[in-house]
């Protein structure tokens, strides 16, 4: 009964593991082109489900509550399209003075010039009870942002003479995050009363549609037959990723959960995640895009290929503790506004 019990709590870990398995065993069922079609039902299908998902529980207040949180967006924001870049810029340049070669560390350069992911960080939000509407916000204003600015960054710290069609990508956006959201918080209004009577599980939801996303993820990675580096060099790159990952989300935590900050735990949980994810959805689209034609694309792909399936993982494994944390910290703040001054 223990050991089910521990299951039961533990199956979205457990599912994350079974999804790699199953991917490294047969790849080829979830890439591109494959028997799932995940360029239609992982890139339209999935993220439009989560948004519609995420709208359909979502409060409408809550929402527009969301909106005006402008001192966070800001935070987010610029921490995601200014600061990451900036600073894998100055490591790049320290990183140019050792061997890895010089593709590879364009393509670190091109992860931080990413925008924040369309799912993920939404997901992880509302797996740790963290503001869910501020996450939701941020992942759909910095993709719709990401479209000008991520293109302007890569041509500005890489150089390209390729356009970028805007269209195609912004359509996609409006198509898998707009659309549903919205007609999410229309159905609710209808149904209001009983989904608060039935309450349905919409965090299970989401998570299970996750695993497919993953699944389909690592299909992609461990079927790309361009990957043309030794195991070595391979490690490095991820050390260097998971470095970096690991680095700023204790940098943005340890920002927005200082005294005086002016965020609540909750919001803290979304900036973490939402500062520091960057979406392989838009990304590869886009570097398709500018960088096409060059021989070494795939060299430029490998960093963000590892960095989503990286982000996703460690997000995972510490949503236990910084539920924890929050829980913690949400019950000191409460018990310290209950007594007299």
């Amino acid at each position: 009964m223990g050991l089910l019990a521990s299951i039961r709590k533990e199956w979205f870990i457990i599912g994350i593991v079974l999804a790699i398995l199953s991917a490294k065993v047969q790849p080829e069922l979830g890439v591109k082109g494959g028997p799932l079609r995940p360029e239609i039902t992982v890139s339209y299908a999935a993220v439009s489900l989560i948004f519609f998902n995420s709208g359909l529980s979502l409060k409408t207040e809550e929402l527009t509550g969301a909106l005006l949180h402008v001192r966070l967006h800001l935070f987010v924001q610029t921490f995601t399209l200014v600061f990451f870049p900036l600073s894998v810029w100055l490591l790049v340049r320290i990183l140019a003075l050792t061997t890895i070669d010089r593709w590879l560390l364009r393509g670190l350069q091109t992860v931080s010039c990413m925008p924040p992911p369309v799912s993920s960080a939404v997901i992880l939000t509302k797996a740790v009870g963290g503001n869910e509407a501020a996450a939701i916000f941020n992942s759909a204003f910095g993709s719709f942002l990401g479209i000008v600015v991520t293109p302007t960054l890569l041509l500005l710290f890489l150089g390209s003479s390729s356009s970028v069609a805007f269209g195609s990508i912004f359509s996609q956006l409006f198509v898998t995050v707009v659309v549903p959201l919205a007609l999410g918080q229309v159905c609710r209004r209808f149904l209001r009363e009983c989904l608060e009577r039935r309450k349905p599980p919409f965090g299970a939801v989401s998570s299970a549609v996750l695993l497919m996303i993953i699944y389909s993820t690592f299909c992609d990675t461990f079927s790309n037959p361009n990957m043309e580096l030794e195991p070595t060099s391979l490690l490095v790159v991820v050390l260097i990723i998971f470095s970096i990952q690991l680095s700023f989300m204790l940098l943005t935590f340890g920002f927005s959960s200082r005294a005086g900050s002016g965020f609540s735990p909750a919001d803290t949980v979304a900036i973490v995640f939402c500062s520091t994810h960057k979406s392989l959805t838009l990304g590869i689209p886009m570097l398709k895009i500018v960088f096409a034609g060059y021989d070494r694309l795939s060299l430029i792909s490998l960093p963000l290929l590892i960095y989503h399936p990286t982000q996703i993982l460690l997000g995972s494994v510490l949503v236990p503790t910084i539920r924890g944390w929050m829980a913690g910290r949400q019950k000191t703040l409460k018990m310290s506004s209950l007594q007299p001054v």
